[in-house]
């Protein structure tokens, strides 16, 4: 561990990914506390998919893949929250649909796309030692502009998160508020599939999430606790890619689950402890 540490302010793509963890873990924190009081796991997991069509298209068209991925998530996130409040149709059917339609499309149009093919890998199981200094510039922006808006509008956040229907009969105008909230977790997504990577990210707004919500029910402490764990989790996932040499993604979410277990443990001593106190 110590030489790891030492390593960390010797080689600039180790600074960057722990940088990088940490920001990722923050936005992750933020955005998948919300994501699981709102029960939007399968939306997210949707979004999340339904994004490498945009890669597709993007690497087909040239341009940068996480600008195409960033358009098709956002669009898959607007036609998701649309239908949902529309349509008839069940909601976990049309999830599905854009989920099968986002990687039939990156598929198709990276297949024909001429030349090189990339290396899908990077983008369903991210790199985090790849990210760069810019790439950190941007996914600070991002956290900033979400610490913003989690702010200012604290108050229908948790309202739209605990009982969604119930915020829209109170106040109308919530409705614009819950679409900037699925834009803020469709870029949250694309931010980090160099991270963790498309397989992987779901993880990553979930698990440390899941873990906080066996410490706390409060969603102020469930940001900050999942912050805190997706921290610790990165940094001893990073620690043990770099020392084994294998990949960064994989290892970072054996680490957040390996802390669920732990936790969830500690939980159910200190829980039966409490009840023989309390029989005696």
């Amino acid at each position: 561990m110590t030489s790891f540490i030492s390593d960390i302010f010797q080689y600039n793509f180790l600074m960057n990914a722990i940088i990088t963890a940490i920001l990722a873990s923050i936005c992750c924190g933020i955005i998948g506390s919300y994501i699981i009081i709102r029960k939007m796991v399968f939306i997210s997991g949707g979004i999340t998919h339904a994004s490498f069509g945009g890669i597709g298209i993007a690497w087909f068209l040239g341009i940068n893949p996480l600008i195409g991925a960033s358009v098709f998530a956002i669009l898959s996130s607007v036609v998701v929250e649309t239908f949902s409040k529309r349509s008839k149709i069940n909601n976990d059917a049309i999830i599905g649909m854009m989920w099968a339609l986002g990687m039939a499309i990156g598929i198709i149009f990276i297949y024909l796309t001429p030349g090189y093919t990339p290396n899908l890998m990077s983008y369903l199981f991210g790199n985090i030692l790849s990210v760069t200094l810019n790439d950190n510039i941007l996914l600070l922006l991002f956290l900033i502009i979400l610490a913003i808006v989690f702010v200012l509008f604290n108050k229908p956040i948790l309202y739209l998160a605990f009982d969604k229907n119930y915020a829209e009969t109170q106040q109308k105008k919530w409705f614009i508020i819950d679409y900037i909230l699925m834009i803020m977790v469709s870029i949250c997504i694309v931010m980090n599939i160099r991270v963790i990577g498309i397989v992987l990210l779901i993880s990553f707004l979930t698990i440390p999430q899941i873990t906080a919500s066996v410490i706390t029910s409060k969603f102020n402490l469930l940001i900050l606790y999942s912050c805190i764990i997706g921290i610790i989790g990165s940094f001893l996932g990073l620690f043990v890619s770099y020392k084994y040499n294998i990949p960064s993604g994989a290892t970072i979410i054996f680490c957040f689950i390996l802390i669920f277990l732990i936790v969830k443990l500690i939980s159910i001593i200190i829980s039966s402890i409490t009840k023989k106190r309390q029989m005696v």
